[in-house]
């Protein structure tokens, strides 16, 4: 079985973050470390080149796969901010009603900028998401 490309480093996030373009993205990447921050209570780790994490978890599928990934992060990419709530949105439907103008998949978020989206609607889903990794995978960490 093949490792996760994907690992955390010793990369600064801050020297990180000032590469990013342009400015207002560079604004809102920042105010998304403050917020996921804030909610998980961890200090920000680079994972792999372009992506901000908070937190980590252990986890093992039922295929006997197993391995570690953040509780949460993000990364400033071109067409958009990819959050990571990694634990999708099946129980968030009325909060993705109210969040704004969004996109996303399984477990990845996709705004535009933050001036889209309901700050406090955001947090909340963040929280949310942490709390059910936390319990879904109390049993290896």
């Amino acid at each position: 079985m093949s490792d996760l490309k994907t690992q955390p480093n010793n990369q600064s996030v801050e020297a990180f973050l000032d590469t990013i373009e342009p400015e207002s993205k560079r604004d809102d990447a920042r105010e998304i470390l403050k917020l996921m921050k804030k909610v998980s209570g961890e200090d920000p780790v680079m994972w792999g080149p372009s992506i901000v994490g908070f937190g980590k978890y252990h986890y093992m599928y039922d295929s006997g796969r197993e391995g570690d990934w953040m509780l949460t992060g993000f990364s400033p990419r071109k067409q958009s901010l990819t959050l990571y709530l990694m634990s999708g949105y099946a129980e968030m439907d009325q909060l993705l009603n109210k969040l704004g103008k969004y996109k996303h998949s399984v477990s990845c978020l996709y705004i535009k900028r933050l001036s889209d989206i309901d700050m406090v609607v955001l947090e909340e889903m963040i929280r949310i998401s942490i709390d059910i990794i936390k319990k879904r995978y109390a049993e290896y960490n």
